[in-house]
């Protein structure tokens, strides 16, 4: 299942939770993450901030992008102007729409509120988990 994960559940896994569970979905194999440049860049922009204890899941997650393990990468795919109140996250949709994924995962409420685009849904994490069980 593809899939694109907004920043703010990537960097929430870092402090467990539902979010750490999608991230064990995509190492699992159960998801393929879907990438585009400006994502890889907002996530570690976002990491910087952050001092972490525990290293492990970062290492973990390091290893998993350079391997490029259950992920597919396009550069620059084409932004349109679909989520107006917060342009910055029309990236987590052109990346979705260039893979045809079928889920965004984001706890963003600009994200949310659109709901969805053509096919692909924009779903919490809780709503992703529900629909693997």
């Amino acid at each position: 299942m593809r899939v694109v994960i907004d920043t703010n559940v990537f960097i929430s896994s870092f402090f467990g939770g539902k979010p750490l569970k999608i991230i064990e979905k995509w190492f699992s194999g159960e998801l393929t993450l879907c990438l585009s440049l400006p994502i890889i860049k907002e996530y570690f922009d976002v990491l910087e901030r952050f001092d972490f204890d525990d290293e492990r899941l970062l290492f973990k997650l390091m290893n998993m992008l350079e391997r490029q393990h259950n992920i597919l990468f396009v550069a620059h795919p084409r932004e349109r102007q679909w989520v107006k109140d917060d342009p910055a996250d029309n990236k987590f949709i052109a990346c979705a729409l260039a893979f045809e994924a079928e889920y965004i995962i984001s706890g963003d409420r600009h994200l949310r509120k659109i709901g969805k685009i053509g096919p692909i849904r924009i779903v919490s994490p809780d709503e992703m988990l529900r629909i693997f069980e």
